[in-house]
């Protein structure tokens, strides 16, 4: 079920792999942006993952983040997302990040109800 209030957290450890300067937003060994993001995604797809139909899924649609502070190699990030609204097919999440020394990150992140068969035909189209 799919309810206000419910929260999942996703982790990782900052590592070569997920650096600004390995996916290209910069030139530093420091968590990277865009993997912030992701790792925000990641949970909030956990959050409604148990609420969802055989064959529907969740996409992505909108982010608005905040990446305020910058995590070395070797940190260990946790990502949280809890639902703030449910409209329909459309769910609001609530989304944060933070390191052992505080809060990385935090904003607003948007997700829709599809079915991913139906989804993916007119991804097709669209190539």
């Amino acid at each position: 079920m799919i309810t206000i209030g419910k929260t999942a957290a996703i982790r990782t450890t900052v590592d070569e792999n997920n650096t600004a300067r390995a996916v290209g937003s910069g030139s530093l060994d420091v968590f990277a942006t865009p993997m912030m993001i992701a790792l925000m995604e990641q949970a909030a797809c956990a959050c409604v993952e148990d609420g969802l139909e055989t064959g529907q899924t969740s996409v992505g649609t909108e982010a608005n983040v905040s990446h305020i502070a910058a995590s070395p190699i070797g940190a260990e990030i946790t990502a949280t997302a809890t639902i703030e609204y449910v409209l329909g097919r459309r769910i609001g999440f609530v989304v944060t990040a933070y390191d052992k020394a505080g809060e990385i990150g935090k904003g607003k992140h948007t997700r829709v109800i599809v079915d991913a068969e139906n989804f993916m035909k007119k991804t097709r189209t669209r190539a």
